[in-house]
């Protein structure tokens, strides 16, 4: 049986070597154009060229998105865009717009093409159409149950991608104006504002928001898979390198302890656990198993406290000292009981005993984000490149 990719956004260069070591078998990713994240860093056509070697020598993928909605005047430059891109080395774009596909599969063998959500796919006799035309897989809309979803992968026998961890859209995938009539700035077209975050006053002291809450399908990835998903994707261009590194991470080690049979509740919980830390708003499953309602979403107001778990980036390790260099992130002090975990999945749970500052000064508490500290601590494994640190997950 062919192993489901799990797929990790990468909104620049660094999160994309963070997510594909701490486990991702592909990413998506913008370019500087015709992407809908255009607030994110994006890559440049160097900077891509770089992506793809890194994740090739991994043996792992890059997709790029080519998903806004296509006007006139895109049209015009976007042919020459995708000549310089599959130069770069990409495995497949992800693309809205039916006659862009169409063209792709045409005149370049090399690359896949893959529906975006945007293209709202929700029923089987779409999916047929689309793989008529020699598209290679379909990125569903997520207002999808999961008797749809198996029905679309049993008639259609193409590749199919969801979404099972990240933000998700107020509007129907790909149908979303608000931003247009609010801002002025174009949802479709990589310039959403976010409209249905905002809070608007009502005449009562209640103010009334129309955000759904997060999505999380970590109790479900089991049945994915087992119902034929090709790819598990998760939403987040924008996120930070500790999001990406402990979703993807966590993810990674639900779907290797299912094939490897060693998923136990027990550790299904504490993987949950693990990821409703890294994150500031509830979740639910949405559409998977019922239709959305109140439940699903944020009405009259809700609290999204900043996270304080992730208190710093591994630099260095020095064996003979047993001293661990860190850029700090959060505030953290001698006593606190502490996570370091690494790409390769290595956990250490220890207590910070003895701090140091960058001249190895003593100190009882690490109060400056972004400066150098060191932790006196005996690490019995390598401590890899981009290994964290976090408040211990209890």
């Amino acid at each position: 049986m062919k192993r489901v990719e799990l797929l990790s956004p990468a909104g620049d260069l660094e999160r994309l070597k963070v997510t594909l070591l701490y486990g991702a078998d592909a990413v998506y990713l913008g370019g500087k154009q015709f992407g809908l994240r255009a607030n994110a860093t994006n890559f440049t056509l160097d900077e891509l060229k770089e992506g793809c070697s890194f994740a090739h020598k991994l043996n792992k993928k890059v997709y790029l998105t080519l998903n806004i909605v296509f006007h006139n005047d895109d049209i015009k430059d976007v042919f020459k865009y995708i000549d310089d891109v599959v130069n770069c080395g990409i495995d497949a774009f992800i693309v809205s717009d039916i006659s862009i596909c169409e063209y792709i599969k045409k005149n370049y063998d090399n690359v896949e093409v893959h529906l975006s959500t945007q293209s709202s796919t929700m029923n089987y006799k779409a999916g047929e159409f689309i793989k008529s035309i020699g598209v290679d897989r379909i990125v569903l809309a997520r207002e999808l149950n999961k008797d749809e979803i198996k029905e679309i992968i049993d008639k259609t026998k193409i590749d199919i991608e969801v979404f099972i961890h990240g933000a998700m859209c107020t509007c129907v995938s790909g149908r979303c104006a608000l931003s247009n009539y609010v801002t002025n700035r174009d949802a479709n077209r990589g310039g959403c504002a976010q409209v249905c975050r905002f809070s608007f006053d009502t005449d009562t002291d209640k103010q009334f928001t129309l955000a759904t809450k997060d999505l999380n399908m970590a109790r479900y990835v089991t049945e994915l898979i087992d119902m034929g998903v090709a790819s598990l994707k998760v939403e987040g261009r924008m996120r930070s390198h500790y999001y990406l590194a402990t979703v993807i991470g966590t993810y990674r080690m639900i779907i290797d302890d299912y094939y490897n049979n060693e998923l136990t509740e027990e550790k299904l919980e504490y993987y949950e656990k693990v990821l409703s830390r890294v994150a500031n708003r509830e979740v639910s499953t949405q559409y998977y198993l019922r239709d959305a309602d109140e439940t699903d979403q944020y009405f009259t107001g809700r609290q999204e406290i900043s996270n304080q778990d992730y208190l710093g980036q591994v630099i260095s390790y020095d064996k003979e000292n047993k001293l661990l260099e860190i850029r700090e992130r959060n505030y953290f002090e001698k006593g606190d009981k502490v996570d370091l975990f690494t790409p390769s999945k290595k956990l250490l749970t220890f207590t910070v005993d003895k701090l140091y500052d960058k001249d190895k000064n003593i100190l009882d508490v690490a109060r400056h984000p972004d400066e150098i500290y060191y932790i006196e601590v005996d690490i019995p494994f390598e401590v890899e490149e981009y290994s964290m640190l976090r408040k211990e997950v209890i």
